[in-house]
């Protein structure tokens, strides 16, 4: 974002694209803009009050009927004042509305994507975790993740990462209040204002955060899982299930699925996106060797590979060399692959279904049996874990500063528990512990970094 224009009034069409029943042109600026209101409404604007009549061209004729609420500032969205224009939601009506402002407003500009919020950032009506919630509410993809980015829009993230930061600046006052008299005992001092005991809090308070910023990650990004195995072992049929819709095509023909079919489904409020891929196996078909590299491609970008076996056909010699030889490939394709690597069992109630091996996950994608065990297992296999109320949404940034937080205050622990405490270090330790906690809010936060958080909004927001 063009840090040298934050000054200028923005302008744009807040509503998505489209025809609907009513659109929105915004406008934010740190200039009053009762005149701007008075010129396309021939009104005086009452502060927050809705104001219905013509919205007039430069003629004087109408552009369309609709309210405008003006709110001056700091009491606004952004802190500046905004001026908001709701009409009917054809796009000619909004793109007319959005030339008319920008014809009275020569110094306006078309707002860039997030720069509203940007702007309420800035000016101190949200801070930066609060304004990512916002961007998260509006992408959520199930019930589960609109209520936890509410939440964090509300500040409940912040809040406790706020706590956290005051506990970790008053201990930070202890240390380095002890470094500016060197003539007392460090030792003393840290038995005495328990430093450790203090940091142990500290770091157990992170911890816990932690564990349920990542449950919040994982609501935000889902769940990458991807359905691998040999041709007609029931992937397709699973992926079906899971839907609950015929999303694949199904048949006995090895083979029909040629490419990779993408599905997005929940699980107890959890994001998923689930991969139908191509049976791994040798080919002379050109088409199904391009599926089967697809194949390969989605399974090193998942989370969770659900490895696919049919109970029909387990003591099959030709079967079992396959399974050996797919096995040794995923092996070879990721060293690590077993931590993300499910085997279920499909076709559990065929007739001639053997006994599925002891502890594993055998169910029928035909008839839903064990599908439910199968559900829970992914999720646990990511760490998910049904918590009450209070879950608040989460980002990968907000996952690796807690870390950080973390590894800092882990690094003070060890400092402090030796005979002769290095307080300085401790002190740097501490610092550093403090700046990975005031990223998340935006306390520090570099221009790139904005830049990149808030490209990723929608425009008019």
């Amino acid at each position: 974002m063009n840090l040298a224009t934050r000054s200028a009034p923005i302008a744009a069409i807040a509503t998505a694209p489209g025809r609907g029943a009513v659109g929105i042109v915004r406008v934010s600026s740190p200039q009053p803009l009762l005149e701007l209101a008075e010129a396309l409404t021939a009104a005086k604007l009452k502060p927050r009050h809705a104001h219905y009549g013509p919205f007039k061209a430069e003629d004087g004729s109408p552009i369309d009927h609709g309210l405008a609420l003006h709110f001056p500032a700091p009491h606004s969205y952004t802190g500046e004042h905004v001026l908001e224009l709701q009409a009917h939601g054809g796009a000619v009506i909004l793109q007319l509305l959005l030339a008319r402002v920008l014809q009275l407003l020569p110094a306006a500009r078309l707002a860039e994507p997030g720069e509203f919020t940007q702007r309420a950032f800035l000016n101190g009506k949200l801070d930066l975790a609060q304004a990512e919630a916002v961007a998260d509410l509006i992408d959520a993809s199930t019930e589960t993740a609109a209520r936890s980015a509410a939440r964090a829009l509300d500040g409940a993230l912040s809040r406790e990462v706020n706590e956290l930061r005051d506990a970790l600046i008053q201990l930070r006052l202890f240390v380095e209040a002890t470094l500016d008299f060197p003539e007392e005992e460090d030792v003393e001092f840290v038995q005495q204002a328990d430093v450790q005991g203090q940091l142990k809090g500290l770091l157990e308070r992170v911890q816990a955060i932690l564990a349920r910023t990542r449950q919040g990650a994982l609501l935000r990004e889902g769940l990458k899982v991807v359905l691998a195995g040999q041709p007609n072992v029931g992937k397709s049929a699973l992926l079906n299930a899971l839907a609950g819709a015929e999303l694949a095509i199904v048949t006995p023909i090895a083979g029909t699925t040629r490419d990779a079919l993408a599905s997005h489904i929940q699980i107890d409020g959890v994001p998923l996106h689930i991969t139908d891929t191509a049976g791994l196996r040798d080919t002379e078909d050109m088409v199904e060797r391009i599926g089967v590299q697809r194949s390969w491609a989605a399974i090193a970008d998942a989370d969770v590979v659900l490895f696919l076996h049919d109970l029909t056909r387990l003591q099959d010699a030709d079967y079992q060399r396959e399974d050996a030889r797919i096995r040794e490939q995923l092996a070879a394709h990721d060293g690590n692959l077993e931590r993300h690597l499910l085997h279920a069992y499909n076709k559990a109630d065929a007739a001639c279904a053997q006994a599925a091996p002891e502890g594993a996950l055998a169910f029928s994608a035909q008839t839903g049996e064990g599908l439910q065990r199968l559900r829970a297992e992914l999720l646990r296999r990511v760490g998910w874990q049904a918590l009450p109320e209070g879950l608040f949404i989460a980002r990968e940034r907000h996952v690796r500063a807690l870390a950080g937080t973390a590894e800092h205050l882990v690094l003070a622990l060890e400092q402090v528990s030796l005979r002769q405490p290095p307080l300085d270090l401790v002190a740097e330790e501490l610092r550093l512990a403090h700046d990975q906690l005031g990223a998340i809010t935006g306390q520090f936060s570099a221009d790139d970094l904005l830049g990149e958080i808030f490209s990723r909004f929608c425009i008019g927001k």
